[in-house]
């Protein structure tokens, strides 16, 4: 293996996040890093700060907004094609020590495993499922449409396997807030599939990497935090239904027989409605917090 691993990451405009995520990342490995930020479109200027203050950055423009698995596949692209790994993380994570290093000592236990992912954290502390099972069509619908509302039926359950014992094990995917990627794996499966702007990119690249026989490997051992959704906060009215779009087609991609369409039909029709109650919701909780915060000043 080489002595630096390359560390791909998206940035839209990410605030503070980034140099946190800098930061912390040189403790979550021994070895030296190379830092690719393929950058959407920011416009807060954090991605060139941090070009100036950290030398192991590189600043690659895409050119526009091109979503998170486009981004992903194009900074990949750019990186020597012998080197083993690749991690794929969010920039607004931070690093526990040794974090790296422990996915990588997994690695080498995994020989198969594809992407190796952590215990994610929220910034409370709390545990995030980042270990769950691929969705099939009904458990999905039951999911998309009922995990808000009842977040005890059994479709989530199984979906998010909270409840699941805490070891490392293959899952069904991983969360793409951090992942360590076998590059062979990732070139395998033509890494990401750029039709999802946003959001289900993970669950679909951990499903075809199974699909393609490699292993999505949940490694609790290493632990991150991730602060989680500062995009989608901002702008729910564009992330959400962006969501419930790739959530269907997720699904209409695995299901295109004639014979399913009345499935596919359903399916389109109850996640469109409840695309317009969370945006919906959204709108009215981020106003709420804006005229909290004014009455405060």
């Amino acid at each position: 293996m080489s002595s630096q691993l390359a560390v791909v990451t998206v940035t839209y405009s990410p605030g503070k996040h980034l140099q946190s995520f800098l930061d912390t990342l040189e403790g979550a490995t021994t070895l030296q890093t190379q830092v690719i930020m393929a950058d959407n479109g920011s416009t807060d200027g954090a991605p060139e700060a941090a070009l100036e203050q950290n030398s192991n950055v590189r600043l690659l423009r895409t050119g526009g907004n091109i979503g998170y698995g486009g981004a992903i596949n194009r900074a990949v692209a750019e990186l020597d094609p012998d080197a083993e790994f690749v991690v794929i993380a969010n920039p607004d994570l931070r690093w526990d020590a040794g974090s790296l290093d422990l996915l990588l000592e997994a690695a080498q236990r995994w020989p198969r495993a594809g992407a190796l992912g952590p215990m994610v954290l929220e910034p409370d502390g709390s545990v995030y499922p980042s270990a769950r099972q691929v969705p099939g069509l009904v458990s999905g619908a039951g999911h998309a449409l009922l995990g808000s509302v009842w977040p005890s039926n059994p479709w989530t359950q199984r979906y998010r396997q909270e409840n699941e014992q805490v070891s490392e094990r293959p899952v069904g995917w991983l969360s793409g807030s951090c992942l360590l990627v076998r590059r062979a794996a990732f070139d395998s499966i033509n890494g990401f599939d750029s039709r999802y702007f946003m959001y289900m990119e993970d669950v679909d690249f951990g499903d075809r990497l199974g699909r393609a026989g490699w292993h999505n490997v949940f490694v609790p051992s290493a632990e991150v935090t991730h602060a989680k959704g500062h995009a989608a906060g901002r702008h729910p009215e564009l992330m959400l239904p962006a969501h419930h779009q790739s959530a269907y087609r997720f699904q209409a991609d695995r299901h295109p027989h004639w014979w399913q369409a009345p499935l596919r039909w359903a399916l389109r029709g109850g996640l469109a409605v409840r695309s317009k109650v969370a945006v919906a919701a959204a709108v009215r909780n981020r106003a709420k917090n804006e005229g909290t915060a004014d009455d405060g000043e």
